[in-house]
């Protein structure tokens, strides 16, 4: 009698694939992470969310209470965090302020047991990748932000991870840096070919450099998809505010939807059931009295609560019918003489509006 062959265990699966469940009374983290090499995976969320808390339980600086990280199909749980591997850009670098570019990025490979001068080379070819072959002799204090950003980036990618982790990289630059920065840094991880995951509080930082968003808040995944799902389809306030959309939720029965806070919505998209209606503040349009003939079919009568500076523009925030905001030029504000307290109409076209199933 022939015994069957026990088949082979399928190969291990790349990328990472992690459920990280941390305890720290009483703030509760459980979040599950997947992502396949080649992958940028932006964790966003508000203070407190658990982003970071997240990011040092990849790195291995925080311990899991229970839940498993496999990386490329073998358990990290137990690794400490200096044999996992793992590359990370911390938000203030780090960068060892007694060596140079040099020395800095190769100290990774040195510690991997790499001779001095192979490690030296590596750096130095790392550098140049970052576009800083003339700085490999310069110490920290005499970088630039942006150049200190990508020696601390070449030093996290010349131990070639598996796993890159980004804590809020571009956080220490000003306005113009990190726009150049930024643009140099979706390119470089565009050649990576491992996972990364990148801690941001920047909207545009994680449209710009991530596959996929993950959104947490309050210790869980609140809503995950690709930055053109997560900014068209908000499920939450805060996602709503960082992608600047209006959002409300409510009943929808047909072409309206009655929402929570009270009105009515029309909209273009037939629906039935919980829903949120979303629209961008410069789909709404200020009158200082109730228009007549206009074609909108959402009409609310509001009073003008704040008024700040938005780019080019005034944004205004809204009391009354419906709490809103509105984005009007600077003209169209100076005419409708808007200060705290001024009574206004507030319209939106139902082309405008985008309902979804809650």
């Amino acid at each position: 009698m022939t015994t069957p062959r026990t088949p082979p265990p399928p190969p291990p699966q790349p990328g990472l694939d992690a459920r990280l469940i941390v305890d720290h009374a009483p703030f509760h983290l459980d979040v599950s992470l997947a992502a396949a090499p080649g992958d940028v995976l932006a964790l966003l969320g508000p203070n407190g969310a658990g982003k970071t808390t997240a990011l040092r339980t990849l790195a291995g600086l925080t311990p899991l209470t229970a839940g498993h990280l496999h990386l490329d199909g073998t358990p990290l749980e137990q690794t400490p965090p200096e044999a996992r591997p793992v590359g990370v850009v911390f938000q203030d670098y780090l960068l060892f302020p007694h060596l140079t570019a040099l020395d800095n990025v190769a100290f990774g490979p040195r510690c991997q047991g790499i001779p001095k001068a192979e490690a030296r080379a590596q750096a130095a070819e790392w550098l140049a990748r970052m576009g800083l072959a003339d700085h490999v002799a310069s110490k920290p204090r005499h970088l630039s932000g942006g150049q200190a950003q990508r020696v601390a980036l070449a030093r996290a990618l010349a131990v070639r991870p598996r796993l890159l982790l980004l804590d809020e990289p571009l956080a220490a630059l000003d306005a113009r840096t990190r726009l150049e920065v930024r643009a140099q840094l979706r390119r470089h991880l565009a050649d990576f070919e491992a996972v990364a995951v990148l801690v941001t509080h920047d909207p545009l930082d994680a449209m710009v450099l991530a596959d996929r968003l993950v959104v947490i808040e309050e210790g869980r995944i609140v809503q995950e998809g690709t930055p053109s799902e997560i900014a068209r389809r908000p499920r939450t306030d805060y996602i709503a505010q960082l992608v600047g959309l209006n959002l409300y939720r409510g009943e929808a029965d047909g072409h309206t939807v009655r929402l929570d806070a009270g009105p009515t919505v029309t909209t273009t998209e037939h629906l039935t059931g919980p829903a949120f209606v979303a629209f961008p503040p410069s789909a709404v349009t200020l009158f200082g009295d109730h228009p007549t003939g206009s074609s909108a079919r959402n009409l609310w009568q509001c009073e003008v609560a704040g008024l700040e500076t938005h780019g080019d523009q005034i944004r205004v925030a809204l009391t009354g019918d419906l709490p809103l905001a509105a984005d009007l030029t600077t003209v169209a504000a100076a005419e409708l003489d808007l200060h705290l307290g001024t009574k206004v109409w507030a319209t939106v076209k139902a082309t405008q509006t985008h309902a979804y199933p809650a």
